[in-house]
């Protein structure tokens, strides 16, 4: 017994210090004492503890009005197209107290420590020991601070760490406001630990390829905690060396050496830049993701005083007219969107954003079983291990600051997006830095973006709704094409609504508008049809299921119209050959505006018609059906009994190399019985679309079909399914029922 618990203790006291030679980093994440105020003053006792990383609302107990940031879910959605949580709130705005006491080994005497928080929302405030350290507004980027002076050695410390309230998040921070939350719970949200080294030591450092140079470029700021200077003719610089390796990740095997001396201005960053040759790199991509550690030591004179290593991989993306390329060849991008900082506000969302195997699960293993290679992180990142699981298995992220409503002071946005493009730019999954939603600022886009690119030229820079008349150098666009959006007009002009803009679902002959030819155009937004996860309209879609399934429809009935729709408006999408196509969304906050695609509790991310039908719409390979809708659309005619069907097939390829297969067209009856059957076979060219003319004879008996287009790639037994529902009758009054598929 007294072994076990020996080893329990020696395990425990391992997570909390990792030493290395050159640095010790100490692991402040797991429990901490925590409580409220409503001043400015520090708690006479703590009450709760909460877990770091995490929000408040895993205090234990929980905070006074934990129940007021979560809709309950008891009543239906109220029709709703933005909240102002500044004019509507309806909580008191607390100061959140964090405490940690924590014994600081003796041998670290004469170290530097700094204590990093890597994300905190919406203010923080450190104290050590009773002295203020400092302050932060930024509530994304890494924040790190000098404790060096108010640490005891070989003694007890407390850390205290105050963190306000999004209300009191300054005017100039570098913040956004999404009109679709209601709530914005703080809170330390990732990694928290101090590390000890001496007095030059690394404060950033990127390493970023170029695969077709066979280089990875180090770049690298050097922080100084040497005195500056005082006197006339004290030193203001120190030499230092700097010796990088590059390593294969999982062999560890060395392919690199590099040596960079020079002079580090005292208590100051000095920024070093340097090539480095790799003679036979090996591709990251989202099909491979071959990973390097680079690693750097730094050097006082002779004494090693700080050893840093992260993770990177070496892969060119870029644009080549209107697609994207990864690695000099062209790829498309097929996933959907995250929006975590909205799932935040979910009641069901408890610690699930923290636990390794719920976000493997969400962010990695349901999407490739779609054949999704990407995400959008979409108005705010997330902590940082996502990244890295991202990197590991292999998606690639457009990653999207929470700029969508108000923006800040330009000085500070400058200071946050550098700092944001230092800290996440080692992860290769990120190939998209996306700097503002469904928005335009010129000094983003002129001035900030140009800078960017200087530091980080490997990534694309999308600046939201700017186009080519806004910017200099614009290379992308964000269509968002909602084809039914009506969440604003009244239940009693619906009708009249819908039949002014009829909208011919299904048909793949539609072309959407593009601002800004010659450029990417990734569609990261589309469908408004969202449903919570209990089967009910969101906020924003209450009247679309008021006029195309009336006010009885069951949950079911919703999911599959749901399912068929955005199988649908993927076909469009995919069929127009866009780079990229993320449907919305696949995590948010369920009661809220939109709503994701899973069913029941979150937690066990059930997975529900519209995924199972996406794994069809986004595969590589696929054969579209295109046919405008009949049974959801209220306005197309039927087809006469007994007549011939003129219609086309649209294949599309995102491979490198040719697609051929099989089609089998059926045509079932309510009952799901084949009506009529034809094979035929396609050819698809690489990177390409195939338009095939099809002609089919309807059955002379009236009622509702559904026609399946099930394709057969070349070498597979199962069938990639496209389908269309059709009627076949005098009158478009007539009443028809239709056999509904089930996967």
């Amino acid at each position: 017994m007294k072994k076990l618990f020996a080893l329990i203790v020696f395990c425990f006291c391992a997570s909390l210090l990792i030493a290395q030679e050159g640095r010790t980093v100490i692991s402040l994440n797991g429990e901490w004492e925590f409580d409220q105020t409503k001043t400015a003053f520090p708690p006479a006792r703590f009450t709760r503890k909460i877990p770091v990383p995490g929000l408040i609302h895993l205090a234990v107990p929980r905070v006074a009005e934990y129940n007021k940031f979560f809709q309950s879910g008891e009543q239906d959605a109220v029709i709703q197209e933005n909240h102002n949580f500044i004019e509507d709130m309806d909580y008191t705005p607390m100061y959140n107290w964090y405490r940690k006491k924590i014994r600081i080994d003796q041998n670290l005497s004469g170290q530097q420590l700094f204590l990093t928080i890597k994300k905190s929302q919406y203010t923080t405030m450190l104290y050590v020991n009773g002295m203020f350290i400092g302050r932060s507004i930024e509530c994304w980027t890494p924040i790190d601070m000098d404790i060096t002076g108010a640490v005891k050695f070989g003694e007890e410390n407390e850390i205290l760490i105050l963190v306000g309230d999004r209300a009191w998040l300054p005017s100039e921070a570098a913040g956004g406001t999404d009109k679709e939350k209601a709530h914005y719970l703080p809170g330390i949200w990732d990694d928290v630990f101090i590390s000890a080294t001496g007095k030059i030591r690394v404060d950033r450092v990127l390493f970023l390829p170029s695969l077709a140079k066979k280089t990875v470029t180090a770049k690298i700021l050097v922080r100084s905690l040497y005195p500056p200077q005082m006197e006339y003719g004290a030193p203001m610089w120190d030499n230092c060396k700097m010796e990088f390796v590059v390593k294969e990740k999982i062999s560890g095997r060395t392919v690199a050496t590099q040596t960079l001396e020079g002079r580090a201005k005292r208590d100051n960053k000095t920024f070093f830049e340097l090539n480095i040759p790799l003679e036979q790199p090996v591709a990251w991509t989202p099909e491979s993701p071959f990973l390097y550690e680079g690693e750097v030591k730094i050097y006082d004179g002779d004494t090693l005083t700080d050893k840093y290593a992260i993770n990177f991989g070496m892969r060119d993306f870029g644009a080549a007219g209107k697609a994207f390329t990864l690695n000099n060849q062209r790829y498309y991008l097929r996933g959907s969107n995250i929006t975590l900082q909205r799932f935040f506000e979910d009641p069901d969302c408890g610690n699930l954003a923290w636990d390794r195997e719920w976000v493997k699960k969400m962010l990695i293993d349901i999407p490739k079983s779609l054949d999704w290679n990407a995400f959008r992180i979409c108005v705010g990142i997330v902590p940082d291990f996502w990244y890295d699981l991202c990197d590991e298995y292999g998606i690639v992220l457009q990653n999207e600051w929470l700029y969508w409503q108000n923006h800040g002071w330009d000085e500070q946005l400058r200071k946050e997006y550098t700092d944001w493009v230092w800290s996440d730019g080692n992860h290769p999954s990120i190939v998209i830095w996306d700097c503002i939603n469904e928005n335009r600022d010129v000094f983003i886009g002129n001035t900030l973006i140009p800078e960017l690119k200087k530091l980080d030229p490997t990534r694309i820079y999308d600046a939201g709704y700017m186009t080519a008349d806004d910017m200099n150098a614009i290379q992308m666009t964000e269509p968002h094409p909602y084809r039914s959006q009506n969440s604003t007009v009244p239940i009693e002009t619906i009708n009249e609504w819908f039949e002014r803009r009829p909208y011919d679902l299904g048909d793949l002959n539609t072309i959407e508008s593009r601002n800004s030819p010659g450029v990417p155009h990734l569609v990261n937004e589309y469908g408004w049809i969202w449903l919570w996860r209990d089967g009910r309209p969101s906020k924003l879609t209450v009247q679309n299921y008021t006029y195309f399934l009336g006010t009885g429809a069951t949950p079911d009935q919703r999911r599959e119209m749901q399912a068929y729709w955005l199988q649908c408006e993927t076909e469009w999408l995919r069929s127009e050959r866009h780079a990229g196509i993320l449907a919305f969304t696949h995590l948010t906050n369920n009661y809220g505006f939109t709503g994701d695609w899973f069913i029941n509790n979150i937690k066990d991310l059930e997975i529900g018609p519209t995924l199972r039908w996406f794994k069809h719409c986004f595969a590589p390979q696929a054969v579209f059906i295109n046919i405008v809708d009949q049974r959801y659309m209220k306005h197309p005619e039927p087809y006469k009994p007994g007549s011939n069907l003129l219609f086309t097939l649209v294949g599309v390829n995102d491979n490198a190399t040719l697609s051929s297969g099989k089609v089998v067209l059926k045509l079932l009856n309510s009952n799901g019985v084949v009506s009529a059957q034809q094979d035929l076979n396609i050819r698809i060219s690489a990177f390409s679309k195939r338009i095939e003319p099809c002609m089919i004879a309807l059955p002379q008996e009236k009622g509702g079909y559904l026609m399946v287009a099930e394709f057969y790639p070349e070498g597979n037994s199962t069938p990639i399914i496209s389908r269309r529902y059709l009627k076949i009758g005098d009158s478009k009054d007539e009443k028809f029922s239709f056999f509904e598929m089930k996967l």
